[in-house]
């Protein structure tokens, strides 16, 4: 899986490129992750990126031409590439969506700054929209950064467990349910007996349950769209108001 990512600041990522699951999937050639610096592609001087929006108003808008020859700088895989603005008026990243974009080769992430990038660039050389959330940040780095690591966990021998990423929340429409690990008794709190018992049903049964109750407690609006069994509709059923 190859991500290319456009940027005005290309400092912000090495740190983030280095560590973690991440950087064991690109020092292993699973997933490989190019920097273009936009700025590189501006022209005269000052490399100057953006200016003053037509009919005036605030902020500054990035134009089109660095944006435009960034793009076309970069190296097209196999034709199965994506050009994605991050953006707040883009889709809402979610695991489903997460899951299409893990099935491409490529993909080619427009990291916007100030009031947004010339709309012709967004009109004209750009496949999906995508945003991380209903809230305002400083540019579209911090956006790129989860869709790379939400999408390439997704792609096969990132993780180390086969069913790793099959059991994260959101997999099936419900929150994961608890972990533990050791010690046994953490400041008087004990494991549950069910995780000790070896018995796998048993403890199938107590995962899903968990994960059952707690998507109803914190996230409710998920069970209306979540794939649920005839079991698990009992089980609801069955402790509603408890």
């Amino acid at each position: 899986m190859r991500f290319d990512i456009l940027t005005l600041f290309p400092e912000m990522f090495p740190p983030f490129l280095k560590g973690g699951i991440l950087g064991r999937a690109v020092q292993k050639g699973l997933v490989d992750i190019n920097l273009t610096d936009i700025r590189s592609f501006a022209r005269g001087r000052h490399k100057v990126t953006d200016d003053r929006p037509y009919g005036g108003g605030n902020g500054m808008v990035m134009k089109p031409g660095p944006v435009y020859r960034a793009l076309r700088s970069v190296e097209r895989v196999n034709g199965r590439s994506l050009d994605i603005l991050l953006t707040p008026q883009g889709k809402t990243l979610d695991q489903p969506t997460a899951w299409e974009l893990a099935k491409l080769d490529q993909l080619i992430l427009v990291c916007g700054r100030y009031e947004g990038v010339d709309e012709r660039i967004r009109s004209g050389y750009i496949d999906l929209e995508l945003s991380i959330g209903d809230y305002i940040l400083g540019g579209g780095e911090l956006g790129a950064m989860v869709v790379i690591d939400a999408v390439s966990r997704l792609v096969p021998g990132v993780l180390g467990g086969e069913r790793s990423n099959l059991e994260d929340s959101f997999e099936e429409g419900l929150l994961e349910y608890p972990h533990y690990t050791r010690p046994r008794v953490f400041k008087g709190e004990e494991v549950p007996e069910v995780l000790l018992s070896g018995d796998h049903e048993k403890i199938r049964m107590w995962r899903r349950a968990e994960s059952l109750k707690r998507t109803r407690e914190r996230r409710p609006d998920l069970l209306k769209k979540a794939r649920l069994s005839e079991e698990d509709k009992a089980f609801l059923a069955k402790t509603q108001g408890k």
